[in-house]
């Protein structure tokens, strides 16, 4: 890619943005769901991470048997079935409620030789409350700026974070591909620095999470792991700061992000120096 391939932000409000975020949040654990369901486990989960794809706007899980995706594009808020042996399906979420939603994934289901009774396994984390979980339709036209504003910082981050990892790559380290969480919703790397056990193993934690209970906003982290003792992290960049409480990770809002004359170089940099400073601190 090139080093000015980002997409283009506007100036929705944060308001606007979070609501967009909640609703896609909710939207996406029907990828959740159906990965769970019909994906063989990992032990890490990662059989339930999602992929950003451009041509989709959206994410995407990986293979169900027989290779079709279930995908969601953001900017339309559109669940689709891609790469089954007939035509692309899909349903748009906007002014219809997830149980209409269940109805047509299950439908879709049982056309690829699915059990659709296994979409309705309990979820094994907490979503964040929204009156969707009480049968209220998803927002139709009121989001449609928003959403697409959301689209466009998951698809710069999969860009800045797809260089980190190719540059981590480079130096023979351990990284996992750039993929969305749907518990979280947020979309990362992780940077091995050694093997072992991952609950006491070194490595680093890039990400972008699209606003949560810490930030009201998108905002990119780059978290050490085991946490380092604060007084071994280095300084970063104006753009970022040290996030302490209930978490240890650098920081940079995407407000501040926004602010910058030029918005990759600055969050590209950002991520650089933070990952920098992180592998220092684990030593």
């Amino acid at each position: 890619m090139s080093s000015s391939d980002w997409r283009p932000l506007g100036s929705v409000d944060l308001r606007s943005l979070g609501e967009a975020r909640l609703q896609a949040h909710y939207a996406v654990q029907w990828l959740a769901r159906a990965a769970r369901a019909y994906i063989p486990a990992k032990p890490d989960d990662s059989h339930t991470n999602l992929g950003w794809d451009d041509t989709l706007d959206g994410f995407a899980t990986h293979a169900l048997p027989g290779g079709a995706r279930l995908c969601l594009s953001l900017p339309t808020l559109t669940l689709s079935i891609v790469g089954a042996k007939d035509a692309t399906r899909a349903l748009s979420l906007p002014g219809r409620r997830d149980g209409e939603a269940r109805t047509w994934l299950g439908e879709q289901m049982r056309a690829l030789a699915l059990d659709p009774g296994a979409l309705d396994a309990a979820l094994p984390w907490e979503m964040p409350a929204h009156p969707i979980a009480d049968g209220t339709p998803y927002a139709a036209a009121s989001l449609a700026d928003a959403r697409k504003e959301l689209a466009a910082w998951f698809a710069n981050a999969d860009r800045s974070l797809g260089r980190v990892r190719n540059d981590h790559a480079a130096k023979h380290r351990t990284v996992s591909p750039v993929r969305c969480w749907p518990h979280h919703f947020d979309i990362a790397t992780l940077i091995s620095l050694e093997g072992g056990d991952p609950e006491h193993a070194r490595s680093v934690n890039a990400g972008l999470s699209p606003g949560d209970g810490s930030y009201a906003e998108p905002y990119f982290y780059v978290s050490p792991w085991p946490y380092p003792d604060v007084g071994k992290l280095a300084p970063l960049p104006a753009l970022g700061h040290w996030h302490t409480e209930g978490f240890l990770a650098a920081v940079a809002p995407a407000s501040r992000i926004a602010a910058a004359t030029a918005r990759q170089q600055a969050a590209d940099t950002f991520l650089q120096a933070a990952v920098a400073a992180a592998i220092a601190a684990l030593g």
